[in-house]
């Protein structure tokens, strides 16, 4: 376990600040500090809210996760932290505070996909990811299916969402039921209490001329919207478990059903589900039963690795060091709109006069 390599990884990508650290595919700490408290009352996140947020705890969640782990900082091989994709600013902080500690320790730098970070993060709950491996990516702001052969190296997309991201349908929905935010912990919850079969909401790009692996919950969300805008308008009372019910298994059903229909098209047997609303209860039970239905291993970290954190930065950013990728070079720069067919930056062709990650050792700043 001592050969494996030893990395600290920064997550900034929108209200999470967050700080891991794993050796291989051990995790040894997972730092967060959550600043969703602050954008409650605005009903969603405000990017330079988010900003400042990290900027306040960046440091201290730092030494938070080095503690938590019981090592030193020059201990660690590498330095990995979310380049994109993100929220512009939010990105930024975590960026310059990676190459600031990167620096001061003599480390290499790894610039991360955001994306690539949630499928990896997997490695620390059940071991080494196959290879090829399909997953399914749904959050606030991402509703993706990706094939991945070579996690460092090779990430396809095969669909995506063309408007809202299932994670922000629930936010909205939640919004419009006046359950407060965010959406997706308190839509589950009611859910389970409701009948999913009450109210036959629609579900998006099922067609047999729609796009086989995108998603759209748009139509979804306005759908779900009108209904109960109509039984308000009509002095009727809005029955509030059922409506989530029957939204959340609408968009449970079509998410699942496309994942398993790509595993089952490109002869892939393992499915991974990542990313925030991969905590939804109902969307864990529905791809059991239709994962195990046609002899597919499913893959789902624990709740809280799904959310946005640090670990799975590190994680990535381990596999990156095991796997002898180039380190990124000091002018990273952050991407919010970083491609996911880029699982890391890596830093350009140089001359000799350039001062490269790995050649910063002999002027650790940090010891």
């Amino acid at each position: 376990m001592a050969d494996e390599p030893l990395v600290l990884g920064i997550e900034t990508s929108c209200d999470e600040t967050g700080v891991g650290v794993v050796r291989g595919t051990t995790l040894l700490a997972d730092a967060i500090a959550s600043s969703v408290d602050e954008h409650a009352r605005f009903g969603g996140v405000v990017p330079e809210v988010a900003s400042r947020a990290h900027l306040e705890a960046m440091v201290p969640t730092i030494e938070r996760a080095l503690k938590e782990a019981g090592v030193s900082p020059k201990d660690l091989d590498g330095i990995a932290v979310t380049a994109g994709p993100g929220l512009a600013g939010a990105l930024l902080v975590g960026v310059s505070a990676a190459k600031a500690y990167a620096y001061a320790l003599g480390k290499p730098l790894y610039g991360v996909n955001h994306l690539a970070s949630h499928i990896c993060v997997d490695q620390l709950e059940h071991g080494a990811l196959p290879e090829p491996t399909m997953a399914l990516l749904v959050s606030g702001g991402h509703s993706s299916l990706l094939l991945s052969t070579d996690i460092t190296s090779d990430v396809r997309p095969m669909g995506a969402t063309i408007d809202d991201a299932a994670g922000e349908a629930f936010d909205k929905i939640a919004r419009v039921l006046n359950l407060g935010f965010p959406g997706g912990p308190v839509i589950d919850r009611y859910a389970r209490e409701g009948d999913p079969s009450a109210i036959a909401f629609p579900r998006g790009l099922t067609g047999p001329r729609d796009p086989v692996y995108d998603f759209s919950f748009s139509g979804l969300k306005t759908s779900v919207a009108r209904w109960i805008e109509a039984k308000r308008a009509a002095g009727e009372e809005v029955p509030v478990r059922d409506v989530a019910a029957s939204f959340q298994e609408a968009v449970v059903d079509v998410l699942t059903r496309k994942a398993v229909r790509a595993c089952k098209d490109e002869g892939v047997d393992h499915l991974m589900i990542g990313g925030g609303v991969a905590a939804n209860t109902r969307l864990r039970a529905v791809a059991q039963e239709r994962c195990e239905a046609v002899g597919i291993r499913l893959r789902v970290p624990r709740p809280k690795l799904c959310t946005d954190n640090g670990a799975m930065v590190a994680a990535l950013g381990a596999e990156m060091v095991a796997r002898g990728r180039a380190a990124s070079d000091w002018d990273l720069s952050a991407d919010s709109s970083l491609p996911v067919t880029d699982p890391h930056v890596p830093g350009r062709p140089h001359d000799h006069d350039h001062v490269h990650a790995h050649e910063t050792g002999k002027d650790n700043l940090y010891s």
